[in-house]
């Protein structure tokens, strides 16, 4: 049929205004009830065939699944229309069969005729094969796997949902990777679960199809006979053979649809070229093939065997597993040789060049860590490493210095090592061939592992195969590779010490960015009220406690005012302290109203300050009642993060410097805060009282 110029423009504004496939799903219902023309039948029926080969032909050269999301709608699609021409091609057969084989066009004729031999017996047998093998082995397979993989996927969305969580919070990935990661994670389970639903379509079309060839062939022998006084040899050849040729027309297209099912839920979630694993996995393997080629070989020997069949395909295996071998043990093998050292002369005498400078951050590596780092080698640990030097950079306020990486022989194969300033401050054990399985409180199951913790925040771990991972998330384990381990160790532990990594130089650095947009108040602190080292401490007494200097703003404003006052950076620290409050309790609790505090009994908090009256630095207590304190707070402290809210000490601003500072290291996840601190739109609950 031709198209009129004309006419183009509309149907393709019908496509843009998304009318295309509900004008289609229309025009497949009106098939139902509208009778259709021999050569509407031919066109619908080779469609129907066409049809159903792309979708397979897609399903077999998608890479992921996922990259297939529309396909249990056009399963759906698909199958309406084959019961529609169905329906379509049945109304024809019975009311024109009696006129012949062509009654219902040329295609149910020719799969009548050519493909069945004009035998409806053998065509008979023919269909009832191809439906045993679409309804019992294809469908019904396929649609098992569909029911198992959509409920491990809807399993184990938790345990990725926090694989996701943890990688964002140790600046593994970004804001956007771990948006994007999450659409996945539901992409892929709303894909199996519709995947689910439509093998039933599937299923059912099968038992449709065979009943409708049932209802055809006594129909059409009742109708011919009685209707049309055709003898019954001659109603039951004709109307078997079309209802056997359009049950063949439907059944082909549903058996490419059953395997195109299968091929998709049968697939791994990732990208992959699935011809060449194919080739790759199973013809790419020349000890398998040398294997099958000496059973043929053996088979071919045996008397009264099929023997030139089974030698000829025990030569071709034989040959293909004699060039695989070949091509693997000619594979160019590329050397890379470090150049001879050159010859040092006695003549030369040592310089400050000779003296190697300490990395302010170093990760030693054992030899089995290496590949880790190897880009060549598929590594991506330093991609790892540098995202989370961005996310640390961004939280913290500066910029946080390079991580020089080299592997150390005196470590374990599997033993990492983190230095700062060239001193060991963590160290763990990693297996790159494994992941790890981190148990975030509650799980439903044990795994099968290397038992271990998490290096990082000391949770029981597992160290689990690769192929344990789907299951390990879904007994709700946290499931991580190992480059991420390493790089949250590395995180933590910066973290931990930034205070330490914040120097002159970083300040003077921060100095200059904010002197481009208020020279002003740079030049009226830096070095008229303050010298460099009175900012710095201050800087590093706000690390060391937890607090981002990601406000210079703020934090030169504050200074700039009470360095007039006073040269003492403790007491311009708590200044900055107040001034950065709203920041502080924001960190702390983020936008919940209300802040749960541990506060310290009236008699304890005036024997602390009446111990510092007198300008000590610490407060005077006996060993056991320091002891005691520390354990009633870390017990508290644990309590609160047992409840899933944070461990807040809140005391007289007199007292916290030092509190915090004698919790530093007891408690470490403790925050103490003043009161001045605590901004006026908060709400403080108060959750219990320390006394001694």
């Amino acid at each position: 049929m031709a198209v009129s110029p004309q006419a183009m423009p509309s149907l393709r504004a019908v496509v843009r205004a998304g009318l295309g496939v509900p004008l289609g799903l229309l025009a497949v219902l009106a098939m139902v009830v509208l009778p259709l023309p021999p050569m509407a039948l031919d066109v619908l029926f080779t469609f129907n065939i066409a049809l159903s080969l792309v979708i397979v032909m897609a399903v077999f050269y998608v890479a992921r699944p996922l990259e297939f999301g529309a396909f249990p709608s056009v399963l759906l699609l698909a199958t309406l229309l084959r019961l529609a021409l169905n329906v379509a091609s049945t109304r024809v057969v019975l009311l024109h069969g009696h006129t012949g084989t062509g009654a219902a066009g040329q295609v149910i004729e020719s799969f009548g005729e050519f493909v069945i031999g004009g035998n409806y017996i053998v065509g008979v047998i023919v269909f009832a094969i191809l439906t045993i093998i679409n309804f019992v082995v294809v469908t019904k397979g396929s649609g098992r796997i569909s029911e198992v993989t959509a409920r491990f996927t809807l399993d184990a969305m938790p345990g990725k949902q926090m694989a996701i969580d943890a990688d964002l919070n140790s600046g593994v990935i970004t804001q956007e990777q771990a948006s994007k990661r999450r659409v996945e994670v539901r992409e892929e389970a709303d894909f199996y679960g519709s995947m689910d639903g439509a093998s039933k379509f599937v299923r059912g079309d099968a038992t449709a199809g065979i009943l409708i060839v049932l209802i055809n062939i006594v129909g059409g022998i009742a109708i011919g006979t009685l209707g049309h006084d055709l003898p019954f040899s001659q109603a039951a050849r004709t109307y078997t053979l079309l209802t056997i040729g359009d049950g063949l027309v439907a059944q082909i297209p549903a058996l490419l649809l059953s395997t195109a099912v299968a091929i998709i839920v049968t697939r791994m979630s990732k990208a992959q070229d699935m011809g060449g694993e194919l080739a790759r996995q199973l013809l790419g393997q020349p000890r398998a093939l040398a294997v099958a080629a000496g059973l043929l070989a053996i088979m071919g020997a045996i008397p009264g065997m099929p023997n030139m069949a089974f030698l000829m395909m025990a030569a071709l295996c034989g040959s293909g597993a004699w060039m695989l071998h070949r091509r693997n043990q000619v594979a160019p093998v590329v050397e890379e040789l470090a150049p001879p050292p050159a010859a040092v002369s006695d003549s030369k005498d040592l310089s400050w060049e000779d003296v190697p400078p300490v990395d302010i951050i170093g990760l030693e590596v054992g030899y089995r860590l290496v590949p880790l780092v190897d880009r060549a080698q598929g590594g991506d640990l330093l991609a790892r490493i540098r995202g989370v030097r961005r996310k640390l950079s961004q939280d913290l306020g500066f910029l946080v210095q390079v991580v020089h990486i080299r592997d150390n022989l005196e470590l374990a194969p599997n033993t990492y090592r983190i230095n700062l300033a060239g001193v060991p401050v963590g160290e763990g054990v990693a297996y790159p061939e494994r992941d790890l399985a981190i148990n975030p409180g509650r799980v439903f199951g044990k795994l099968n592992g290397i038992e271990t913790r998490d290096p990082a925040f000391g949770m029981e771990a597992v160290w689990i195969e690769p192929s344990q991972r789907d299951h390990a998330q879904t007994l709700g384990y946290t499931v991580v590779d190992t480059s991420t381990v390493i790089a949250t160790h590395l995180s933590h532990v910066v973290q931990s010490h930034a205070h330490e990594l914040l120097g002159h130089e970083e300040v003077q650095h921060l100095l200059d960015t904010l002197a481009k947009s208020a020279p002003k108040l740079v030049e009226d602190l830096v070095p008229r009220l303050l010298p460099l080292g009175s900012v710095v401490r201050v800087l590093q007494g706000l690390l060391g406690e937890r607090v981002p200097i990601r406000n210079m703003r703020t934090i030169v404003e504050t200074l700039a005012e009470h360095a007039g006052k006073t040269q003492d950076t403790a007491t311009l620290q708590s200044q900055v302290r107040i001034a950065l409050g709203r920041q502080i309790v924001q960190d702390i609790v983020g936008l919940n109203d209300e802040l749960p505090v541990i506060t310290l009994e009236p008699d304890l908090e005036q024997l602390l300050q009446g111990s510092l009256a007198n300008g000590g630095a610490s407060p005077g207590l006996e060993p056991g009642l320091a002891e005691r304190l520390q354990r009633r707070l870390a017990e508290s402290a644990q309590r609160q993060e047992l409840s899933g809210e944070p461990a807040v000490l809140l005391v007289q601003p007199q007292l916290r410097q030092t509190l915090a500072r004698f919790m530093r290291s007891s408690v470490p996840s403790m925050h103490v805060l003043a009161w001045n601190e605590i901004p006026d739109s908060r709400k403080v609950r108060l959750v219990t009282a320390v006394g001694r």
